[in-house]
């Protein structure tokens, strides 16, 4: 009998150590289980920081002016690809030419978590405000093409060589009329651009350090009188403005036949303005006519005769320039320049990379534009 019951006891307690040993085998199954999702939810992590790095951590801000302008339509597109191309996000807004409009995408773009802004602006000294939230937020800024003046928030500045441009649209002027030997006198209007644009100054600038003798001692005459940069700067660079006040020249100075031998127009916009005003009240012999940015209706007059050069600026060039000073500065590296003493923006001299400016006209654009790939030829027909 006692045998039987200890018999009992011991079955009893070899089944509660079984179930003990289940229950622990269920406990580290389970703790396994548990680390295992432990595992998993820190990868996620992981993967969610990886994501973190080659997603929002890599945006890049792009401030353009307008889309009413083809240069910026060509500027945004090329700025785009290259970015997208070297493995960043692009958020690229473009403003219609409304400051408020584009201080209010750089403030977007700064909460959204850009790294780097590249900004072209409407008005250089319009952005100081957003530009401080933007050195608060240790975001380096690049001022693309126009120099965003009296900020110190601005690290670098990509461009081209704005004087030079200025230079060769005097120094064309000057072969064409052959100022160095004729006598003269010729007759010339001068339309440069956006008052609000420190870029348009310097167009001047270069270009009238080529003129102004020539106006000074008589070989150049400005029939209009307006000479000095604030009488022939265009609002918002306007082929509209430009064609306005070209109507009003023309009707003052030579409806009566006198004849206009140059125009010098700093863009294109503008030399579409004074072409357009030409052929609908002048009667005289064509005039030579400069410009900028070999926009599309522009090549277009060149190839007719309408307009003798364009300044080429290949925005592919600086786009790729731009590209590689983003680069650098992701990668915790100096930016690369080739200016340290030109571009004073009211705070200090802003590292520059300038890239160089050339001409096109009737006898080259095919080379430049064509054969380069930036236009193909049914563009310009």
């Amino acid at each position: 009998m006692k045998k039987k019951i200890l018999g009992a006891l011991l079955s009893t307690m070899m089944a509660a150590s079984l179930l003990v040993g289940c229950s622990g085998g269920g406990n580290s199954s389970n703790n396994d289980g548990s680390q295992a999702s432990n595992n998993e939810t820190d990868e996620s992590k992981t993967d969610e920081s990886k994501k973190d790095e080659s997603g929002s951590g890599n945006i890049v801000g792009v401030a353009m002016p307008t889309k009413d302008l083809q240069r910026w339509n060509q500027d945004g597109e090329n700025m785009e690809k290259q970015l997208k191309d070297a493995g960043y996000e692009v958020n690229i807004q473009y403003a219609s030419n409304d400051i408020s409009t584009q201080v209010s995408q750089i403030e977007n773009m700064i909460s959204g978590g850009a790294k780097v802004l590249v900004i072209a602006s409407i008005d250089g000294d319009s952005l100081g405000t957003v530009l401080a939230q933007a050195k608060e937020a240790n975001i380096p800024v690049i001022a693309y093409d126009r120099l965003i003046m009296n900020s110190d928030a601005v690290s670098y500045y990509a461009t081209f060589d704005n004087y030079m441009v200025g230079k060769k649209q005097g120094e064309y002027i000057e072969e064409k009329l052959d100022l160095k030997n004729a006598k003269g006198p010729f007759n010339i209007e001068i339309f440069t651009g956006d008052p609000g644009d420190n870029n348009a100054r310097f167009f001047y600038g270069g270009a009238m350090d080529i003129l102004k003798p020539y106006i000074d001692k008589g070989t150049l005459v400005v029939k209009s009188k307006q000479v000095d940069f604030d009488n022939v700067a265009t609002a918002n660079w306007a082929t509209e403005t430009a064609q306005s006040r070209m109507d009003a020249i023309i009707s003052s100075n030579y409806a009566d036949g006198t004849k206009l031998d140059a125009v010098l127009c700093s863009n294109d916009s503008t030399a579409l303005g004074v072409t357009n005003s030409l052929e609908a009240n002048y009667t005289g012999e064509w005039p030579i006519i400069t410009g900028q940015d070999c926009d599309v209706a522009n090549v277009k007059n060149m190839i007719e005769g309408k307009q003798s050069m364009s300044i080429f600026k290949d925005t592919r060039d600086l786009a790729t320039q731009t590209v590689k000073m983003v680069d650098a500065i992701m990668k915790g590296s100096e930016a690369p320049v080739n200016d340290t003493t030109t571009y004073d923006n009211g705070t200090g001299v802003i590292p520059s990379y300038l890239c160089e400016p050339v001409f096109a006209d009737k006898d080259n654009y095919k080379k430049l534009l064509i054969d380069s790939g930036y236009y193909t030829e049914d563009q310009l027909k």
